[in-house]
């Protein structure tokens, strides 16, 4: 988007902690409006030489999720296309072709046919490295961004008060000792961003940081397509059975990457981290039974853990804890990436900081954080509030069949009912097929379906003809047997 005379004149010096893909966002976003930014960033630039060196070469010290695969979800096109169209061009210039959920859906018949809207849903896995280092072309190249590698932020000194009893940010203190000044610091360090203890380092009450248990263990690996495989999609990327949740992605490159996620209390599964089960694992899966014999691993089996959910609430008694610092996505908050949601939250974050840094309050710092945060909690929190919610459920599911082998896990939760049917039927009705990729790809808030009784009916029907409560596939007891464990 060009930037008007209006921007300029009003423009700022914005500091940016983290050069992932939420702190290069919105650095591009806001010096195409004439903003000043400086990105500071601890780890080391991208190195050249191909998409292979950018995976096997660049040290990502600060983000232990960069091995780990990443979905650019319908949101993030959306988001690129109408904020950043230039980084959608170097994306094609790397060769990232973006596909769409549907496809296996299409190819096998049961979505009744290619329909009006479909193509809403470009979706892709790609390496993170790859990603970042497309984003990274695009800030080097956009005027008024500086990004500082090797430079870690130390604390926050403090300015002028303006808020009575919080305190006001005026720049950052890097571990160097230079104090950089700025007339707004935009947290994008992540989960694990020490921003809020530097707030309360100089007086602030929070943020208030709240925190769902982390309870999965996620198992990866990545396979190439042999020839002929290129275009094997499964009938949905991600499937829920008994025991386990799988998530399967094409990636760039003809790459292919398959997680399993189970609970971490579930310690017989643990031995899915074994490369000698990898195949023998594989074969249980209908969708990825292929991928056993006729996909080349290319990488050891990679295991995440430490997979919680957090929110740091910056808003305490209906006052910013300290003004002039906002928090954009991991920072704010974090979900499980059993939904590959954070890059696209993440993305949506920067667009409203964005739109939040064009309107009439933007020179005031209480009411730039007040507006902003009204803005987060409209458009991304009932997101965050439905995937915790959802994670809670799925693994207290997960967890029932190992303390009540006999018994079905049934909460009473009509929400959680919904949206596990849905789950589960949805392959079933063109229809209901449209409306959990909707949801999936962030394109359409939790509460539009379950506000709909007419739609909760449809799918709760349809689900008291489904004899289990997940897809079909292998019991644990299967399960357990392949492992070793049985």
């Amino acid at each position: 988007m060009g930037a008007s005379s209006t921007w300029r004149d009003e423009a700022m010096h914005v500091m940016v902690i983290g050069a992932g893909p939420t702190g290069r966002s919105p650095a591009v976003m806001l010096a195409e409006d004439g903003h000043r930014v400086t990105v500071l960033e601890r780890d080391a630039a991208p190195p050249t030489g191909g998409h292979e060196a950018l995976w096997s070469a660049w040290s990502r010290l600060g983000v232990g999720q960069s091995r780990h695969p990443h979905l650019l979800l319908p949101a993030v096109f959306r988001v690129l296309r109408a904020e950043m169209p230039q980084v959608c061009d170097e994306l094609t210039r790397m060769r990232l072709v973006p596909g769409n959920p549907l496809d296996g859906a299409h190819r096998s018949g049961i979505s009744g046919g290619p329909r009006a809207g479909d193509e809403r849903f470009p979706m892709t896995g790609v390496r993170r490295p790859l990603f970042e280092a497309a984003l990274d072309a695009v800030a080097c190249r956009t005027a008024g961004v500086t990004v500082r590698r090797r430079t870690q932020v130390k604390a926050l000194p403090a300015g002028r008060e303006r808020v009575q009893g919080r305190p006001h940010v005026a720049g950052v203190l890097t571990a160097d000792g230079e104090a950089v000044l700025a007339d707004l610091v935009v947290d994008a360090a992540g989960r694990n961003s020490p921003v809020g203890r530097m707030l309360r380092d100089l007086g602030a009450p929070g943020p208030v940081e709240q925190r769902d248990e982390s309870g999965f263990l996620a198992y990866t690996r990545y396979f190439r397509a042999r020839r002929g495989m290129e275009s094997d999609v499964p009938l949905w990327p991600s499937a829920h059975y008994e025991s386990v949740s799988t998530v399967s992605c094409a990636a760039d490159a003809a790459l292919r990457s398959v997680s399993f996620v189970v609970s971490r209390r579930d310690r017989a599964l643990r031995a899915m981290h074994r490369e000698q089960l990898g195949n023998a694992v594989l074969r249980l899966f209908p969708a990825e039974a292929r991928w056993a014999g006729d996909g080349e691993p290319v990488t050891r089996i990679l295991a995440m853990s430490g997979m919680e959910s957090r929110h740091r609430d910056h808003l305490v008694d209906g006052l910013p804890v300290g003004t002039g610092v906002l928090s954009v996505g991991d920072a704010w908050a974090t979900t499980n990436p059993l939904f590959g949601m954070g890059v696209s939250l993440g993305l949506l974050h920067a667009a409203l900081l964005r739109a939040s840094l064009r309107s009439r309050d933007a020179g005031d710092p209480q009411e730039l954080a007040l507006r902003f945060g009204e803005a987060t909690e409209k458009v991304l929190s009932p997101n965050r509030r439905h995937l915790g919610a959802w994670v809670r459920h799925r693994l207290a599911g997960m967890d029932h069949p190992v303390r009540h082998p006999r018994a079905r896990y049934e909460p009473g939760d009509r929400d959680w009912e919904f949206r596990r049917t849905l789950d589960t039927v949805k392959l079933r009705d063109p229809c209901l097929l449209r409306v959990a990729a909707a949801g999936a790809a962030l394109l359409a808030p939790p509460q539009e379906t379950v506000g709909d009784p007419a739609l909760v009916d449809r799918v709760l029907g349809l689900g008291r003809s489904t004899e289990r409560p997940w897809q079909p596939g292998p019991s644990r007891t299967e399960l357990l047997a392949a492992v070793g464990a049985g």
